[in-house]
């Protein structure tokens, strides 16, 4: 696996869900499609755990998260910028989703969940916020953000 081959991966799955909405309809439609028994699950995931095995994935840590922004919003990911992060029991800094995010919820140990839900995806609506959380074990969460966009806010609660 090598990070140009992971970034042909995400553009065939962004190029699936371009110009969809982030709403609770996408949400069912991701978990049905490309749930946790998917290909298109299995393959993301594999390429994640490698990219860290391998380094070039989640190559920065601050207050005991593992993270990175492996791509930049670009035109062959269709607008969404591509981050993982490797969180085990943790929350981490709240932050403001204007134009949704899209996550790719991957345990890596116990039944790790993200904001409450197991393996899988979870899609926040533009506007929406939260203190990222991972509890009973360790996960690893792919990020899609519309145009990279995140707002860290200064409050924590």
């Amino acid at each position: 696996m090598t990070p140009d081959t992971f970034r042909e991966q995400i553009a065939a799955f962004t190029a699936r869900i371009a110009g969809r909405p982030l709403d609770a309809a996408l949400d069912a439609w991701l978990n049905a499609e490309c749930g946790p028994d998917s290909t298109v699950y299995r393959e993301l995931r594999a390429s994640c755990q490698a990219g860290v095995a391998e380094g070039w994935l989640c190559q920065r840590e601050g207050g005991g998260i593992r993270f990175g922004r492996i791509f930049k919003p670009a035109p062959d990911l269709h607008g969404f910028s591509v981050d993982v992060v490797d969180m085990a029991d943790i929350a981490g800094p709240r932050h403001v989703h204007p134009e949704g995010e899209i996550d790719l919820v991957m345990p890596v140990d116990g039944e790790a969940r993200f904001d409450g839900r197991p393996a899988g995806w979870l899609v926040m609506p533009p506007g929406s916020a939260h203190r990222p959380t991972v509890s009973q074990g360790r996960a690893l969460v792919l990020y899609l953000l519309p145009n990279g966009r995140i707002d860290f806010t200064k409050d924590s609660a």
